[in-house]
């Protein structure tokens, strides 16, 4: 494990520790946890920005046109 040294506001302090608690588990755990959650947000915001960037207009039109024009299931239906 490798340790990094955050200075916190105190009122922030005091509110993290709460949710630790109310989380069952240590602050530090919170944090890292926090931070993984984070860090996860943004692989998956690049990933799908990295799949947007491969797609193209085209390809979109083709597969729709590759469906069947019916009506929809009456369970579907509004």
């Amino acid at each position: 494990m490798n340790a990094v040294r955050v200075v916190l506001p105190r009122s922030l302090h005091v509110y993290l520790a709460d949710l630790a608690e109310q989380e069952g588990v240590t602050v530090e755990q919170f944090v890292a946890s926090a931070v993984a959650e984070k860090a996860s947000a943004l692989m998956a915001e690049d990933y799908l920005a990295d799949r947007a960037r491969q797609g193209s207009r085209e390809r979109y039109d083709a597969a729709l046109r590759a469906v069947p024009d019916v009506a929809p299931d009456e369970r579907d239906r509004l």
